[in-house]
């Protein structure tokens, strides 16, 4: 009996046995399928494209690229624009003279461009252009400053805008391309299981998903810059305002 209950317990303990096997195997083969490369992601897609989904790519990579570049460039400027505001609040207000304020600020300066064109605006009020009033004349001169001031703020904003328009439609246009190519490897292969179709089709739909991602960052930078670039022209607009008035103001004195 004593034998007899020992062989029972062996049975019973050896099914036990198995899923645990199974599951150590299972653990130890996990390891390796995450390993495994992805064959359906973007190096695959470079790897299988033709000429004309390489170029989309790289147009993609191009547009993401140029309106990062755009993006930075445009900040550290209208970050550059805030401190000199900032400077020409505290240097050139409490200057004796119009000149001795201007030579006060950076030579390259929005705030300067606009300090020297009040003064040379002064300076050549005669000939023809003495004909036309010395306020309006003051006026006409430090507003196309501020207009030539605020058409380099602007500069670079179209990318944003382009790349934000037109990105999508690139991406669409490979996934267009891709999908087509699928279909007539899947017609001449008259393979149409799902390890035939899903590869190639997913691989195509990456496009579409890239030009997503280089348009979405692109729009936001435009709208954030735009708003930045008004808060920066405020203050240039309100300095020219404030040089034209004193400009008269020394005028009359005078």
């Amino acid at each position: 009996m004593f034998f007899s209950s020992l062989s029972v317990q062996a049975q019973l303990a050896t099914p036990a046995s198995v899923p645990f096997a199974s599951v150590a195997q299972a653990a130890a083969v996990l390891p390796r399928i995450e390993s495994a490369e992805n064959p359906y992601g973007i190096e695959s897609l470079w790897k299988t494209s033709d000429a004309v989904a390489r170029i989309v790519l790289l147009l993609l990579l191009a547009m993401s690229v140029s309106s990062w570049y755009v993006t930075v460039v445009k900040l550290l400027d209208q970050s550059k624009m805030a401190r000199q505001a900032r400077a020409a609040a505290d240097d050139f207000w409490s200057a004796g003279t119009i000149e001795e304020g201007a030579r006060a600020l950076e030579g390259n300066s929005p705030y300067r461009f606009i300090a020297d064109a009040g003064t040379n605006a002064l300076r050549k009020h005669d000939g023809l252009m003495g004909h036309i009033p010395l306020n309006e004349w003051v006026f006409m001169s430090i507003q196309r400053a501020v207009d030539r001031i605020q058409s380099n703020t602007q500069q670079g904003l179209a990318v944003l805008a382009t790349v934000g328009s037109i990105a999508p439609f690139v991406g669409l246009f490979g996934t267009v391309w891709g999908i087509y190519h699928a279909l007539t490897a899947i017609g001449i292969s008259g393979q149409a299981s799902i390890d035939k179709v899903a590869g190639p089709v997913g691989e195509a739909l990456i496009m579409t998903a890239m030009g997503l991602a280089v348009a979405v960052p692109a729009v936001l930078a435009y709208n954030w810059l735009v708003r930045r670039n008004k808060a920066v022209m405020d203050d240039v607009r309100a300095f020219g305002q404030d040089l034209h008035a004193v400009i008269l103001g020394t005028v009359s004195k005078s």
